[in-house]
């Protein structure tokens, strides 16, 4: 985490398993890991607007749905 002027920025992982329809994508019972961005303006203390990016591109790889970079 980290704090500059009036913006609040978060980068986390995500960890878990694909026991459920995600994206209409079937569960595949694979485990995943997933990072994130998330960055938070606040004004007067208060949340006023966020943004954030989550590596989907990643995720689809460890469920299959994308094929995985093959070693050159």
């Amino acid at each position: 985490m980290l704090a500059d002027g009036d913006k609040v920025i978060s980068r986390f992982t995500i960890r878990g398993t694909h026991t459920g329809q995600l994206m209409n994508i079937p569960p595949t019972n694979k485990e995943v890991t997933v990072t994130a961005i998330v960055i938070v303006r606040f004004e007067n203390g208060k949340n006023m607007e966020a943004w954030g990016e989550t590596d989907r591109f990643g995720l689809m790889q460890q469920l299959g749905v994308i094929p995985a970079p093959q070693p050159a």
